[in-house]
């Protein structure tokens, strides 16, 4: 038993002492073969840093920092703002929404109700500016009862007025109102919005692309390491830096777009990663568009000012040369008293202070129209029945326009890399 006890116990040491040695050779051999261990894990940093940057250089900087035209950068994106922001607007113009039949869905009459009291002091004042402007000796000894009634008359024909010209403009919306060169517009002067559409709805790919360059870049180091080890020549550590950053790049902008549908193999269903996200990314997309460029505010403001705005003035103003004529007939003998062409007179004065007014009148209905038109559920909704052709279509054109460029990047930072790598390792 004692023998027995001995021998373990003798064992146990040798065990232990062997596993000694053991880890101090492999220490040794670790400290003197450090460079060469490394390699894996400089190809992975090689790996993360060339997406990241890559990334970086796709949307950053927003303008050209250098010597034009060849010295120097601008981001991918930015640079091609005018291209990027019309390929966006066709999708949305093609696919997502038509505006006839969304301002279809206003409602005239709750155009009118939500302007409310401040149609009844736009009507007072400019009944008033007319009278005074053409007959102030009648209407300042006009009774204060008369005025009332002529005021009233008008109050309650203004919400009819209003109805009918908000009518004509939704039947013509397609005429003062061009989506694509709006939204075009908005994304060309802010270039940081147009990158943050592309960015928040692709940002999880974005993560990917920058984490699979590490992961790549490891797996690639490994037969980069062994090819070392084989063939130690001072332009392998360069060229497999190169190849790292190439494919790194390539494959997952690959993994991101493809397979465009499911695929079953094994246990294992694969589909692009971007795919595979479009009720999210639709979700996304359809709050950014909302809230920054298709808002109320916006729109109206590009109907009332932009390039087609005097055809709104048209439609404005045919209404008020009607309503002018109906009162005529309604107050004729006061209407006798002036000439043709101070009635054409007192129309002007109609019109200049209503269109004044116009625009203040507008802003009463933002919140209305925001409900009625109901952006963000309709593009949600329309982008995620896209098919998933069509909706690979939004994101791929970011990547597709300049592919080969952001891959060549990856390969000249993965070059400049496995040079430094062959000065500082060996």
């Amino acid at each position: 038993m004692l023998l027995a006890r001995t021998y373990v116990l003798l064992a146990d040491v040798l065990a232990s002492e062997l596993a000694a040695a053991w880890w101090q050779v492999a220490w040794d051999y670790m400290l003197a073969n450090w460079s060469f261990l490394s390699i894996p894990l400089v190809s992975a940093i090689v790996g993360w840093g060339t997406n990241v940057l890559a990334l970086k250089m796709t949307f950053y900087p927003l303008e050209f920092i250098g010597i034009p035209p060849y010295m120097g950068w601008q981001g991918i994106i930015p640079s091609k703002a005018a291209r990027m922001a019309g390929m966006s607007v066709d999708m949305m113009t093609q696919n997502l929404i038509k505006v006839e039949e969304q301002f279809a869905l206003l409602e005239p009459e709750k155009v009118a109700q939500e302007m409310g009291e401040d149609l009844d002091r736009i009507a007072r004042d400019i009944i008033d500016k007319v009278m005074n402007a053409q007959v102030p000796a009648i209407w300042s000894r006009t009774p204060l009862n008369l005025r009332q009634k002529v005021y009233d008359r008008i109050a309650v024909e203004l919400p009819s007025v209003v109805e009918r010209m908000m009518e004509d403009f939704k039947n013509n919306i397609t005429d003062i109102f061009d989506l694509r060169s709006m939204v075009i517009e908005t994304l060309i002067k802010d270039k940081q919005l147009l990158n943050d559409i592309f960015i928040k709805c692709g940002e999880k790919e974005f993560i990917f692309i920058e984490r699979s360059g590490f992961y790549f870049g490891f797996i690639f180091g490994l037969p980069q390491m062994a090819a070392w080890y084989v063939y130690p020549e001072w332009w392998s550590l360069p060229l497999a830096g190169l190849i790292v950053g190439y494919a790194t790049n390539w494959l997952a902008l690959k993994l991101i777009f493809s397979p465009l549908n499911p695929v079953r193999i094994g246990p294992w269903v694969l589909q692009g990663l971007f795919m595979k996200r479009q009720k999210e990314v639709a979700k996304e997309y359809a709050a950014i568009v909302a809230s920054q460029i298709l808002n109320s505010q916006k729109v109206y403001e590009t109907i009332l000012y932009g390039a087609d705005a005097q055809k709104l003035k048209q439609i404005v103003e045919r209404h008020l040369q009607d309503v002018v004529d109906r009162a005529g007939q309604e107050y004729k003998p006061l209407v006798d008293i002036l000439s043709k062409k101070r009635v054409d007179v007192v129309k002007n004065i109609v019109s200049f202070h209503f269109n004044y007014d116009f625009p203040l009148l507008m802003r009463k209905v933002y919140s209305y129209t925001e409900e009625a038109l109901n952006i963000e559920a309709t593009l949600r909704d329309k982008m995620q029945a896209l098919s998933t052709t069509e909706f690979q279509g939004f994101l791929r054109p970011v990547f597709q326009e300049d592919e080969l460029k952001l891959i060549l990047v990856g390969a000249v930072l993965g070059f400049l890399a496995g040079l430094a790598q062959l000065y500082f390792f060996f």
